[in-house]
């Protein structure tokens, strides 16, 4: 029988909490040398053990796991032969990648000609209550024209109905507050730049959201990976991660998290708003996806879970791209009144101001937003439980943990060929982004696809046959991928 609690060490170490799974999960046996090398792979690619991180001595897990050192010696000299481990002298083994995991630079695919695009979690607009929006919107506009149009802080009426919502959520919020922006991801960008300096450390989830994680490595920032299971958080992981690393800044999606689809209970926020607390670290919240709630009432914000003296520590993200339309490009800030005034300040010199007309039409679908979430989500929630049994139709030995809310199902292929599919369903008229993407450290989560419910339910099965019918094509091996480009997503 192995030493649970020696397992449990090594845990810590690896900063993983997972390694334990290793014994758990033989029914009882010894795992043998395969048997721990896969188990080890498969928790570097989920990005439960992170990149660059020291592998125990060779003798503290075989006494860990209860097996002998010469196994432990052979499934380290397969993961070195994988690419998956590399080995110096006096410095022990640590952790990497196989060469041709790690992607690179940019590129948009264009959709037509029948292309299904899996690769935007984001659903069209409320085509009805945008062109009302729009119509007020216009008959308004005249009233501005003799301004100069500039208000780097927001339109005031947009800036009043944002805090009065926020407020209507349960957290107080006046509009000295608020800054309107040009999207959440130009909410998410000037914060960091702001609140960080290049070299400091972020708490990152892993997996992330794409957009977020390369904005971080632009502003120079050190992301530092904290794993999001099917189960959630690790509170207890989160915490260490915050005392022992210190990061300037944690970057979180505690609502309907992205990709994972996960919901952090009341009780690991208040948590983690107490570690921030003890350390000094910024709590950048994305609620982007907050009101997407399929299975029960949305969340109060995380903020207003923050006791006395923390809520200044708490920097809010979102906007109405989830909601309503990405094409819409209007998002918000909330912090407290003197880091808005800065953040103001330093959005002046690339961005000036968002477009008046967008603020102008925000406003009005802020006033009916009840209403459009209330057609909304029935139609989400059908359109992902027609995804799922399509799944289980078609691809039956994929396996996902159906979410409470979000956009998209965190499916695991049962092996890692994610980016290799994804190149394969081009071909078949399907755009998708390989797990890959969305993780904190390159090439992790290749044996996951992030699969959204946006398309209608007809569009969802046909998207299904299509990445089934590229799946059946044989001959899926992981591309080599040094230098090629990174993908769009959102």
């Amino acid at each position: 029988m192995a030493d649970v609690r020696g397992i449990h060490d090594v845990d810590r170490r690896l900063g993983s909490g997972r390694l334990s799974a290793l014994v758990t999960g033989t029914a009882g046996e010894r795992p043998g040398y395969r048997a721990l090398a896969h188990g080890v792979r498969t928790l570097l690619l989920d990005g439960r053990i992170p990149l660059r991180t020291r592998l125990p001595a060779e003798r503290e897990l075989a006494t860990a796991l209860g097996v002998s050192r010469a196994t432990v010696t052979a499934a380290y000299d397969l993961l070195r032969e994988g690419g998956f481990a590399r080995s110096r002298r006096g410095a022990g083994t640590w952790t990497e990648l196989p060469d041709g995991r790690r992607p690179a630079g940019v590129a948009v695919f264009p959709v037509g000609d029948g292309m299904l695009d899996l690769a935007v979690a984001a659903p069209g607009a409320p085509e009805a209550e945008l062109g009302q929006a729009l119509a007020a919107a216009g008959a308004v506009l005249p009233r501005h024209a003799s301004t100069p149009g500039y208000h780097p802080y927001g339109l005031p009426e947009l800036r009043e109905a944002v805090a009065e919502r926020f407020t209507r959520r349960g957290l107080p919020t006046i509009p000295d507050q608020i800054l309107i922006t040009t999207g959440a991801q130009h909410a998410l960008s000037l914060t960091l730049a702001l609140l960080g300096r290049p070299g400091d450390r972020v708490l990152v989830e892993n997996p992330s959201y794409p957009n977020a994680l390369d904005a971080i490595r632009r502003a120079g920032l050190r992301a530092t990976p904290v794993p999001v299971t099917d189960t959630g958080w690790d509170t207890g992981l989160v915490e260490s991660t915050l005392r022992q690393a210190a990061p300037r800044i944690a970057y979180l999606v505690p609502d309907f998290q992205n990709p994972t689809g996960s919901l952090m209970p009341r009780e690991q926020r208040l948590r983690i708003l107490e570690s921030a607390r003890a350390t000094g670290s910024w709590l950048l919240i994305d609620e982007t996806i907050a009101d997407i709630a399929l299975d029960g009432p949305p969340p109060a914000p995380f903020a207003s879970l923050a006791p006395h003296g923390v809520g200044e520590q708490v920097v809010t993200v979102g906007s109405l791209s989830k909601t309503h339309w990405g094409g819409l490009r209007i998002g918000w800030v909330r912090a407290g009144s003197r880091l808005i005034t800065e953040l103001a300040m330093a959005r002046v010199p690339s961005d000036m101001a968002t477009p008046v007309i967008d603020q102008l039409v925000a406003v009005e679908l802020i006033a009916g937003m009840d209403e459009v979430l209330r057609e909304r989500l029935p139609r989400l929630r059908a359109q992902r439980d027609a995804l799922a049994a399509a799944l289980s139709r078609h691809l039956p030995e994929w396996r996902w943990k159906l979410p409470p809310g979000g956009l998209s199902l965190w499916v695991d292929l049962g092996r890692p060929i994610s980016s290799a599919l994804a190149e394969a369903a081009l071909g078949h008229g399907v755009r998708i982004e390989g797990g890959a993407r969305f993780g904190a450290d390159p090439g992790t989560h290749e044996h996951r696809l992030r699969i959204p419910y946006a398309l209608p339910a007809a569009l969802g099965e046909e998207a299904v046959l299509r990445l089934a019918a590229a799946l059946g094509g044989g001959g899926l091996v992981a591309p080599s991928t040094a230098g090629a480009p990174r993908h769009w997503v959102a």
